[in-house]
């Protein structure tokens, strides 16, 4: 019965061909974690940084899909094209022609995607060594780099796949790119905006990975910066992509650049506090802003205003604090010491429609 011939193979030579593709799907698994780690072998000695596992979860997927492509060459060499059929050429258009391109061309995508997976990988390593520098120009320009070698490799897999799989010139193909540079150019305007735009980040340098920035009304920290866009993660953990050209071209404030942070508040008091206590408050709050050890410059507290509602005692104080999170607990810190050295001068806040606003870095006043 083995023996027995449909389309020109033999039920053994069938059986063959499914038994090899189930083995290739039951132990390509195996297999891709087995290829891994002997290949992690050659790397561990300079790549201590990140272990094995990452390494063998970057390349199994494309081990596995290699595999694959073998199994599916092997299983296929088992069967024979029909006579008849007249396609049992490899140098004739037909289906044996088309699958020794299509395996070719799969054979070029798998390596290119195992290459590309190694880059990612050597990426993890020196951003591993980047985080125990100092510096933080390094955190931003290895996954530059790292994106910029995937592009590069990306495209030399592709010329490689049409030049295997289709049979095509590269050289013409490539000198034919030139050609349709200019109608490329027009067409990807934006994009190639946003590349010129990240070298301009790169090279100006506005800010870093791991900054505090603020684009328009977007306010967060830098995560990554690419080819195209940047990456920031909002205050309220929302994660935004910017592109590049609108870095670039908008009004961006770094706050992790300032190393100096005002500090202002209106006190609005009551319109029958006495005098006396309003310069116990005015005595009190110098004192205490004299003895911050932030503090740049002679602190500014004076009884600027008598108003219809309020008497309105202003102080205004430069500290030196670049952090903002550190500046913001300094703020809360100081807006309890106010509290405090309001009741220990029996002054009260002049009621609604006055509110008293403390802290903040940019406005500060008692507001309607």
């Amino acid at each position: 019965m083995l023996q027995r011939t449909f389309l020109g193979n033999t039920v053994e030579n069938y059986l063959w061909f499914l038994g090899i593709l189930l083995a290739g799907l039951i132990f390509k698994r195996l297999l891709s974690r087995l290829l891994s780690a002997g290949l992690f072998r050659f790397f561990r000695k300079n790549t201590f940084e990140v272990g094995a596992e990452a390494f063998i979860g970057l390349l199994s997927a494309p081990f596995q899909f290699l595999i694959m492509v073998v199994i599916l060459y092997f299983a296929c060499d088992r069967l024979t094209f029909p006579v008849e059929w007249h396609l049992v050429s490899d140098e004739v258009f037909g289906i044996r022609f088309v699958l020794d391109h299509l395996y070719a061309g799969l054979m070029v995508v798998s390596i290119t995607w195992l290459i590309l997976r190694l880059v990612d990988y050597f990426g993890l390593v020196l951003m591993a060594r980047a985080g125990r520098s100092a510096s933080k120009s390094d955190d931003q320009l290895i996954p530059f780099l790292k994106e910029g070698v995937k592009v590069v490799i990306a495209g030399v897999g592709f010329l490689v796949m049409l030049g295997v799989a289709f049979e095509l010139d590269i050289v013409s193909l490539v000198t034919g790119l030139g050609i349709g540079g200019l109608a490329f150019a027009l067409a990807a305007k934006e994009t190639l905006e946003n590349l010129l735009g990240s070298f301009t980040i790169f090279l100006d340098k506005p800010f870093t990975v791991g900054d505090q920035v603020k684009v328009g009304s977007i306010e967060g920290h830098v995560e990554s910066i690419g080819f195209r866009s940047t990456r920031i993660r909002a205050m309220d953990k929302m994660l935004v992509i910017l592109p590049n050209k609108k870095m670039v071209d908008a009004e961006l404030v770094n706050e992790t650049q300032r190393e100096l942070r005002r500090y202002k508040l209106v006190l609005a008091l009551r319109r029958d506090t006495p005098p006396e206590r309003i310069r116990g408050l005015v005595g009190g709050l110098t004192d205490y802003f004299a003895t911050r050890t932030e503090l740049v410059d002679v602190p500014n507290v004076h009884f600027k205003e008598i108003t219809v509602n309020s008497m309105d005692v202003h102080a205004v104080v430069v500290l030196r604090i670049p952090d903002g999170d550190v500046f913001a607990a300094v703020q809360e810190e100081i807006n309890f010491n106010v509290l405090a050295i309001l009741h220990q001068n029996d002054c009260e806040l002049a009621p609604s429609p006055n509110t008293l606003v403390m802290g903040g870095s940019n406005s500060f006043r008692a507001d309607r």
